[in-house]
């Protein structure tokens, strides 16, 4: 058990416990994150994208928070 292991492996094996934890990379959701990204950035660079400020959007958050 890694528990039982002296301090300075564990150090060393943590990372690798850690990423153990995580699910597989889903090459396809990445790709969808990529283009939605851009999609994204070509709204802002376009203006078609409109900027809210902090108050704006703490204010629509706390809107869907009390209303779940």
């Amino acid at each position: 058990m890694a528990l039982m292991t002296p301090g300075p492996e564990r150090t060393e094996q943590a990372p690798a416990l850690v990423g153990s934890l995580d699910a597989p990379i889903d090459a396809n959701a990445a790709e969808a994150w990529d283009k939605e990204i851009l999609q994204r950035l070509a709204e802002v660079d376009s203006g078609a994208a409109r900027y809210i400020d902090r108050d704006e959007f703490r204010q629509r958050m706390e809107a869907r928070l009390n209303n779940l």
